[in-house]
């Protein structure tokens, strides 16, 4: 991965943030300086300033058998005492914590004494249900402001909560039921998406059912939301109603401490094969790193701002930046069901405006979505309240960036580019608004506190101008604490390639991304590292062609994959998505003919793809990734494999159907 390819990663556009912005911006050039001299030192102190706790620690690492770190680890605190009563006790009871709106267009509007009200009522519920510290919940529910309360309920009584997206299969969500051995599973009738209720408490019924290959269930209760008002199943003893149970549960409930390494939650990695891979997190260091790069990464105004991550409580994402960030800081937030499209295109824009919204956090497949369909639509509302924009999930290509930038941020308003992982728990690469010179398509610098490093396959440093391996040198308060259940599976994954007996922190956290250090020191994320193609002997990373197609002002979007070939050894193969405009003005074979050269001309013949083909739709899991490998069926003529994960299911029909 070390030869210097001369592509789109040459970016040499720079956006230093404004004067104005910079000078009402909460975040200062010492925050780096305070880390560097001392990083332990300096996590301690945003532990304490952002968290309460019932005991306040002494140690903030034992690093003394790595890789299972302990941050903070005599010290005690309550994460929803955290997110919700400190913040009445400190009178801001009637700030709005949540403005919910549901696809249909009904709302909601909870305030900070709401919320806590009602997330004590779920905590006596879950007592009265038999649920106590320790014990495993499942949550499959759409999104809904009962999703929060039930993690926060959890988090409330040292339950461990086991989030499971709600477009899961039932035999996803049984795997994951029997691996973390949960005792309840908290769902819904159904949920609103697309226009329509799909259910919910149908794959519930059939995830816990006893059968000849799952005798025994764990589960003793299910408790359901009533959301889509769909005809449901009815186990007598094992089923209940959210609203007969909750809502006539006391409002009285003390928030006891647990100690700061107590597990908060397991999140399973999305597209698995086999025994799912649950990432354990815990309490005092995940909510102190959550807290620290939702502030200062988001450059947050608690009294003023009104924030919007896009995600799903079922992802890392929604976990961290939905739920414990945004409400650890007493911020304002919004929260949709539904999906960007539905009743209408701009439905996003309609939001933004309605709600005044300041900060919007979300994904680049979104956003390429929305350059497909087309400026005029955001352009219909008024977005001026932005003030700063987000990116995660996966690398944004520069032009992206910048679509995102001029038509969304009115040409003036910061974008932060992220990079973190389910397994680190919270961001560890990004700009900082009111400090950086923001840089289209990178990640930019580790955020303060946090050491990463790109290292060849031997360990080394790569240095500027080059790509390896990304690793974090350093523990970090977010970090997982394991994989449920499997210590071995942790190591081996993680912590086996780069434990050196001569580092100076042992072992080295394998990211398993790709990633470049640009001429001026800054990180690019390449995405993963199986999507690195190797044609001729030259390595080449797909997302440096998909940046090189998306550059082009007829594609909306773009995805990359090797096949096998004889000749090559692997041969580049684009599927293309054209802006809508485009894709009237152009048959298929001239869009391929253009782009083929137009890749050419940016990186070089050698990554010129062997064939483009031109489809409507891409294969993503309903977090917003591209599913290559299905494409990677595709591209060498086999039979598609296992689609469940995607978020729509027919697209690889549609895809193959087209391609014949």
């Amino acid at each position: 991965m070390s030869e210097k390819i001369d592509s789109l990663l040459q970016e040499d556009r720079r956006f230093p943030p404004s004067a104005d912005f910079t000078a009402n911006s909460i975040a200062s050039p010492d925050l780096y300086e305070r880390a560097a001299e001392d990083r332990l030192a300096f996590w301690a102190d945003q532990a304490r300033e952002l968290l309460h706790w019932h005991t306040p620690f002494t140690q903030t690492l034992d690093w003394n058998n790595p890789p299972f770190a302990r941050w903070f680890a005599d010290g005690t605190l309550n994460v929803a005492y955290n997110c919700l009563d400190r913040h009445v006790i400190a009178g801001n009871g009637d700030r709005v914590a949540i403005h919910w709106e549901g696809e249909p267009g009904d709302t909601r509007t909870i305030t900070y004494a709401q919320l806590t009200e009602e997330v004590k009522k779920a905590a006596n519920a879950l007592e009265a249900l038999g649920i106590r510290h320790g014990d495993r919940v499942a949550i499959y529910l759409p999104m809904i402001p009962e999703a929060a309360v039930a993690m926060l309920a959890c988090a409330r009584i040292g339950a461990v909560h086991s989030v499971v997206f709600g477009g899961f299969s039932a035999e996803s969500l049984r795997s994951r039921i029997e691996d973390a051995q949960a005792k309840l599973v908290i769902t819904a009738d159904g949920g609103w998406r697309k226009g329509k209720v799909f259910p919910l408490k149908d794959a519930v019924d059939a995830a816990v059912a006893n059968d000849a290959s799952h005798p025994a269930t764990t589960v003793e209760h299910v408790l359901v939301v009533k959301r889509g008002d769909n005809d449901v199943e009815w186990v007598d003893g094992r089923d209940l109603w959210w609203h007969d149970v909750v809502a006539g549960a006391s409002e009285n409930h003390e928030a006891k401490p647990f100690e700061a390494e107590n597990p908060l939650y397991i999140l399973y990695t999305s597209g698995t094969t086999g025994k799912p891979k649950g990432i354990l997190h815990t309490s005092g260091g995940y909510l102190t790193q959550c807290a620290f790069t939702h502030k200062y990464v988001f450059d947050l105004h608690p009294e003023t701002d009104v924030f919007w991550c896009t995600a799903d409580v079922g992802w890392v994402t929604g976990h961290s930046y939905v739920v414990y960030g945004p409400l650890a800081n007493g911020a304002t937030q919004l929260m949709y069901e539904g999906t960007p499209d539905t009743p209408h295109p701009g439905r996003w824009w309609e939001l933004i405006e309605k709600y005044g919204v300041t900060i919007l956090y979300t994904a680049p497949t979104a956003i390429r979505a929305f350059m497909k369909t087309g400026r005029e639509y955001p352009q219909k509302f008024d977005l001026s309240s932005l003030r700063v924009l987000g990116s995660v999930g996966e690398p944004i290509n520069p032009e992206a960036w910048i679509w995102y930038r001029d038509i969304i941020g009115g040409g003036k308003t910061p974008v932060v580019d992220t990079w973190w992982q389910t397994e680190t728990g919270a961001i560890m690469v990004s700009a900082l608004p009111g400090i950086t010179s923001t840089k289209p398509g990178s990640t930019q610098v580790p955020i303060p506190g946090i050491s990463v490093d790109v290292l060849d396959e031997t360990g080394k440093r790569v240095g500027n101008g080059n790509g390896g391996l990304l690793v974090s040198t350093a523990p970090w308060p977010s970090m997982l604490r394991g994989i449920w259940g499997d210590p071995e599976r942790f190591i081996e994954t993680y912590w086996e390639k780069f434990d050196f007996e001569g580092s100076p922190n042992r072992r080295m956290y394998l990211a398993g991304d790709g990633a470049r250090l640009d001429a001026d020191g800054e990180l690019w994320v390449l995405g993963r590292v199986d999507d690195v193609m190797n044609v001729s002997g030259h390595r080449l990373s797909t997302m440096e062609i998909e940046s090189a197609l998306v550059s082009h002002p007829i594609v909306a979007e773009a995805a990359v994959v090797g096949a096998t070939d004889d000749t090559t050894g692997q041969a580049v193969v684009a599927f293309v998505i054209l802006r809508a405009k485009q894709a009237e003005a152009q048959t298929a074979e001239e869009a391929e003919a253009i782009l083929k050269v137009h890749v050419a001309e940016q990186i070089g013949a050698i990554a010129r793809p062997k064939k483009i083909y031109i489809v409507t739709e891409l294969p993503k899991t309903r977090s917003g990734k591209i599913m290559r490998r299905l494409l990677r069926d595709v591209a060498e003529g086999r039979e598609v494999g296992d689609t469940t994960t995607l978020a729509d299911t027919q697209v690889m029909q549609v895809i193959t159907d087209k391609l014949k």
